[in-house]
């Protein structure tokens, strides 16, 4: 039974009706992004194709309209790896005044082989994966709200249950490593949506955080996403020799964190066989701690320049919210050292906010390494997607 990602062989998931329903997709000119918005327009929803390139994204778009010629789609510009550009598209979607019942962060970039940069000088992958996606969907936070049944659905990657936040170096200084970087950057997008949905709960919002996992699909991520045009990428062997999933049955586990009348608050979508298979319900890895959620998202609040949470502190607890709005990062952007973590703005350290920042930091437990899974666990993944594939309902064509 054939593993080609070109074709195909399990009925794929169909959406319900999502007319009325206004849905943004970042990263959706190619892909599982591409891929979400084309189905989700033909269920009828209203989607915003937000992405790096104009043009591209337009390509994109004719492609839909050719399979779909009633599907009602518009193209904006977001480069998530520029925090500007980050602002300038929420507040053309916020002045617009019209109601938001989805975000989906799902644009990504893998592995560089060597160390990038963002504009605002963040290693690339915890830049753009995480960074961006965090400004998003705090500044479109306030129209989701006013939205009844709004959800924000969050796509990481298996990568993340192997993965762990590198607290003494966010920003990989030294001793860069592509797959690590890349495996933080998308835990981080977990723990994301993991505090989001907790502080929804606390709140009692009707807003729904939800996350999904592609599994192993075949896309162009790692082929030209991964270095957002500007180099090559290294790609494991095993990955090379393993034949991923179509992307139209990998796309399923978005699809259902986005539009499952069933889902519930942080619910987690991914194939049944971690890499492969009909996507379902699945349990959180062992590298997704609550505490480090809550203090990742303060830092990120500190690293995006923002006081978005200041306005939700009673949201969590203030020892985890607008403390730090008198901080800055230190230049370790996360020490061994608690006390290091933070440094005031004045330099001095007077409002002693800097020691709190530490006492809280000190509340969190510190996250055990997971050691990837090894290489010879593959042909098991792969032979479990064969049985996948040989007992699937029927082959299915568009």
């Amino acid at each position: 039974m054939s593993l080609d990602p070109n074709q195909p062989r399990l009925r794929p998931y169909s959406p319900p009706p999502q007319d009325g329903r206004r849905i943004i997709i970042t990263g959706s000119n190619s892909g599982t992004g591409k891929e979400a918005a084309r189905r989700l327009a033909e269920a009828g929803a209203e989607v915003v194709m937000a992405v790096r390139s104009l043009e591209r994204g337009e390509g994109a778009r004719a492609d839909i309209l050719a399979q779909c010629p009633r599907a009602k789609i518009e193209v904006r510009r977001i480069d998530l790896a520029d925090l500007e550009t980050v602002h300038a598209f929420a507040a053309d979607i916020l002045a617009d005044g019209r109601p938001i019942h989805a975000l989906v962060n799902n644009a990504g970039v893998m592995a560089p082989p060597t160390r990038q940069q963002t504009r605002g000088g963040f290693e690339l992958q915890f830049g753009a994966n995480f960074l961006g996606p965090f400004a998003l969907t705090n500044l479109l936070l306030p129209r989701l709200l006013e939205t009844p049944g709004a959800r924000v659905a969050t796509m990481t990657s298996m990568v993340a249950h192997a993965a762990r936040i590198r607290w003494h170096d966010l920003q990989w200084q030294s001793d860069y490593s592509p797959w690590p970087a890349y495996g933080q950057s998308k835990l981080a997008d977990m723990l994301m949506g993991m505090h989001l949905a907790d502080i929804a709960r606390q709140r009692g919002w009707t807003l729904l955080s939800t996350l999904a996992h592609p599994g192993y699909t075949a896309t162009n991520l790692q082929k030209s996403g991964p270095t957002l045009g500007t180099g090559r990428t290294e790609t494991p062997l095993a990955f090379r020799l393993v034949p991923g999933m179509h992307v139209t049955q990998g796309t399923e586990g978005l699809l259902r964190a986005i539009a499952d009348p069933q889902a519930g608050q942080g619910i987690y979508y991914g194939p049944r066989w971690i890499a492969f298979g009909r996507s379902k319900v699945t349990a959180l890895p062992a590298t997704a701690h609550r505490d480090e959620a809550a203090r990742l998202w303060a830092v990120a609040e500190e690293l995006a320049g923002s006081d978005y949470l200041h306005k939700l502190a009673a949201c969590y607890p203030r020892a985890l919210s607008g403390i730090f709005r008198n901080c800055r990062p230190s230049a370790s952007a996360g020490g061994r050292t608690p006390a290091r973590m933070f440094t005031c703005k004045d330099g001095n350290n007077s409002c002693g906010t800097a020691r709190v920042a530490s006492r809280a930091c000190r509340m969190v437990t510190k996250s055990r390494s997971l050691r990837p899974a090894p290489t010879w666990m593959l042909p098991a993944l792969w032979a479990a997607a064969v049985v996948s594939q040989a007992n699937s309902v029927r082959p299915f064509g568009r």
